[in-house]
């Protein structure tokens, strides 16, 4: 048996205690350790989802642990390993998958969303989805692992060179870590922010960062870059003012990476994308390289994972931590998947 936090309504999660079959052929079972709480798992709690979710559903997609048993068939990994899971299942069938881009397959299973996820303390999962973690990386900070990967491919799409000039809009848990792989990779950063909670923690990890109530950031942008612009703008604040200032910020043939979810049409500038000639990139999801790079980071504390968690609460404290999150004021809040262990069987 396993106990296993599910949403079941909007605004409603429930603690169940649920069977944990063996692990098949092919399959692992995982005891998890930590589970990120993310933007997308509050869409979900708000019942933003439903029609996508089946209830009861158990979340949970940002996760570190370590691997409890192995089914037949397996090669490779052992009890005691630790891993994260790299959260997508695709069909091999469709033209993205043909193509080469397995993340954006046509029928694309995101584990955690679109099947049971990670909010539990036994997990079953395939072999195949598993990303080893080094024995020397604190389960904790590995749990950043899924988001940094986010990051790295975002950074990825929008080619960030050495030296170009980089504004991140929007701050939050992803906005940060776009800033900081950036920053890796040799880009001069700037994040744009309201909040003056995550103003203050991203001028604490080193970076310049403007509140676009009070300032007139492309002023500033133009200032700071001698009126040329910045090269690349990632706009992650999911706002149509942030739209309007990723791309207001940009220079000749600068590069806009649209990383946030809009969940309506945006009216944008093509003018001053004509003009200017820039170039729209969206970036969704990941590939195992990037989850790979993400380790990489995490593990040598390129990520300040110590300074984004923010918080951890046991798994049977989901329901406060996901109101904690609403709130605000907290970054990455982490689930105790290994509390209460004696509650598995």
């Amino acid at each position: 048996m396993t106990l296993a936090v599910r949403y079941t309504a909007a605004r409603t999660l429930d603690t169940a205690t649920l069977t944990s079959p063996p692990p098949g052929p092919g399959q692992v079972e995982l005891a998890p350790a930590y589970v990120g709480v993310c933007g997308t798992d509050l869409h979900i709690f708000h019942g933003d989802m439903d029609a996508r979710v089946r209830t009861p559903a158990v979340l949970g997609h940002e996760m570190s642990g370590r691997v409890v048993r192995v089914g037949p068939d397996v090669e490779g990994w052992r009890p005691g390993d630790a891993v994260t899971v790299m959260p997508l299942r695709w069909d091999a069938t469709c033209p993205a998958c043909h193509d080469g881009h397995r993340h954006l397959c046509h029928h694309l299973d995101f584990i955690g969303i679109d099947s049971p996820g990670a909010m539990r303390q036994r997990w079953t999962v395939d072999a195949s989805v598993l990303v080893r973690l080094p024995d020397s990386l604190p389960l904790d900070r590995a749990a950043l692992v899924e988001p940094t990967a986010v990051a790295v491919h975002d950074v990825g799409r929008a080619a960030v060179l050495e030296g170009e000039r980089v504004v991140v809009v929007g701050g939050g848990p992803v906005g940060i870590l776009i800033a900081v792989v950036a920053r890796d990779a040799g880009a001069d950063v700037r994040v744009v922010e309201p909040s003056i909670h995550r103003r203050t923690l991203a001028e604490e990890l080193g970076f310049i960062a403007w509140d676009p109530g009070a300032d007139e950031v492309p002023e500033l942008v133009r200032g700071w870059t001698g009126g040329a612009g910045a090269d690349v703008a990632f706009e992650v604040s999911g706002a149509a003012a942030g739209v309007d200032t990723a791309v207001d910020v940009l220079a000749v043939r600068g590069r806009l990476c649209l990383v946030a979810i809009h969940a309506r049409p945006r009216e944008v500038d093509l003018h001053r994308f004509f003009w200017r000639e820039l170039t729209l990139a969206g970036a969704r999801l990941y590939d195992r390289s990037d989850f790979e790079r993400a380790v990489h980071l995490v593990a040598r504390g390129i990520v300040p994972a110590d300074r984004l968690i923010t918080r951890v609460v046991p798994l049977v404290e989901a329901p406060a931590a996901f109101e904690a999150l609403e709130a605000g004021g907290d970054v990455k809040i982490l689930l105790d998947c290994t509390e209460a262990e004696e509650a598995v069987a």
